[in-house]
Order: structure tokens, then sequence, then C-alpha cells
């Protein structure tokens, strides 16, 4: 069948390590796209915000699964938001109270916050990732709606966290379940609210098979959407587990992969020849 929707991490994947693209070649990309009909996606933990920054001029015509799939627009239209209830947050940031080490991110509808305490260095490689982005004197109060939690640490760290918070976790309900974003970060994201959830909610919204869908990733976050889609490209920096549920490769972000797979498919390359 022929693609209808393509779907695109940017971290690791859309984007290079200097957090840029090549704007020339994806707008004539987009413009065949576009031409053809086929929907391109930006799926991405990145907030909503920060993911529409790097798309000036298409924004307001594209669709977003920012977040890790928390929320999810079509054309500026909300198609879905995740909520997390107030007790549960309190009881996540009691939780993460007991990691030292990490520096924790409340994710929101409005924005993102953290706390006062926060070093500004911290901050500002945050501010990469988050557009709107708010120092708070208490996290345990805050007026929005809270759909993640993200969290940064040393990379040789994450397992550990992992393992610690999967435990932790279990014990109230599996309110939230981690995963890896790459880059030492580790999201916690509401269950069943990733990013192949988002892509089947637009999917049933502009009918298109799970056969019509291309999906490029490097990190844990992109498993679900990978294997959800018939046609999955690992990058050549993804992770292994990543390499292993994909069904094809690319070359690495830095050398353009995920625009040679869109490449590949205008020009009906394999394997979409």
């Amino acid at each position: 069948m022929a693609v209808k929707m393509i779907a695109v991490d940017m971290d690791g994947t859309f984007l290079d390590d200097n957090k840029q693209y090549n704007t020339q070649r994806f707008s004539r990309q987009y413009a065949l796209l576009k031409e053809k009909g086929i929907r391109f996606v930006v799926a991405s933990g990145n907030q909503y915000y920060q993911l529409q920054h790097y798309f000036p001029d298409i924004k307001d015509e594209i669709a977003f699964v920012a977040e890790n799939g928390a929320w999810v627009s079509d054309s500026n239209e909300e198609i879905f938001c995740g909520e997390l209830a107030q007790e549960r947050v309190h009881q996540i940031l009691d939780i993460l109270a007991k990691e030292p080490d990490i520096s924790t991110v409340v994710c929101g509808r409005n924005g993102a916050y953290v706390h006062t305490s926060m070093p500004d260095e911290v901050v500002a490689m945050l501010a990469n990732h988050y557009r709107r982005l708010e120092k708070r004197d208490n996290l345990y109060d805050i007026d929005d709606t809270i759909f993640k939690f993200s969290l940064n640490l040393a990379h040789e760290g994450v397992e550990a966290l992992m393992t610690r918070l999967h435990s932790e976790l279990s014990a109230i309900e599996n309110i939230m379940h981690p995963v890896s974003s790459g880059f030492g970060f580790v999201d916690l994201i509401i269950p069943g609210c990733h990013k192949a959830h988002g892509i089947a909610l637009l999917q049933e919204k502009w009918g298109i098979d799970d056969c019509e869908v291309l999906a490029i990733g490097d990190s844990a976050n992109d498993l679900e959407m990978l294997r959800q889609a018939c046609y999955s490209f690992a990058m050549a920096n993804a992770a292994a587990p990543v390499t292993a549920v994909a069904r094809y490769r690319t070359e690495s972000n830095n050398d353009e992969g995920a625009l040679n797979v869109i490449s590949r498919l205008l020009a009906r390359e394999t394997p979409f020849g």
C-alpha cells in the first residue's frame, strides 16, 4: 500500500547533533509530500511549543504528537491531552524527591515547570527542549493540566534510575511508565499515552491504516511507534532495541538519514517501489 503518513522523531533523528536540519531540502520535500497528500507528523518527547519553533512556516498545517504522546494536535486543533489527578502528581513528586541526582521538569498543557533551586546552566540546557519553561517555588501547587514528568541525569545513571522507578511506580498502580528518551533523559508518561497512541488517533481521524504509515526513530520512546508502522526505520545512531524492532535502516541523524528516507519514498525506491 502507498504511504499516507510520515511520523518522525526529532532529537537524534530529524535533528542533527546541533539541533538543526536541512531546512531547504526539507522544504522542497514537504511541498512534494503535500502535493501527494502524504501527512507529515512530528512525534517527539519535546514540548509542543518547542516543536512548533522548528517548523515556523508549516506549524499551522502539520500534526504534532508532543511530550511523547501526552499532547496531540493537528493544524492547531487539540486532538488529545493527557491529565493526571493532583493527588497523583503529588505522589510522583514524593517519589522523585528521593532521587537527589536528577533534574525534574513537570510538564503541562500551558508550560513546563522546574524548581527555583535548579542551577541556571541546567535550565539553559532544558530550554533546548522546552520553549515555555518556568521556575516555581513549589512544584506541588501548579495550576495547569499535568501529563508528564521529564527527568535528566548523567547518562550512566539512566538504567539504574529506570529500575528504581519501575519498582516505586508499580507499588502505586503503575500510574506512570518510565521510558528512556536518550541523551540522559527519562520521561514518566501516563500508561498508554505513548507516541503510537497519538499516531493512532491521527490515523483514525484521517482514515489511514498501519500499513500506510512510515515512522523513523532512534530511542526507546520510539519503540511503540515503530512496532505500529509498517514502514519502520531505525537511524544508524539508534539504540540497539530500536534497531532490533525497526524493519529498515537509514543513515545517522548527522547524515540526514530521515530526509534520505523521505527522498527514497518520493523517488519510489526500495522498499517503497
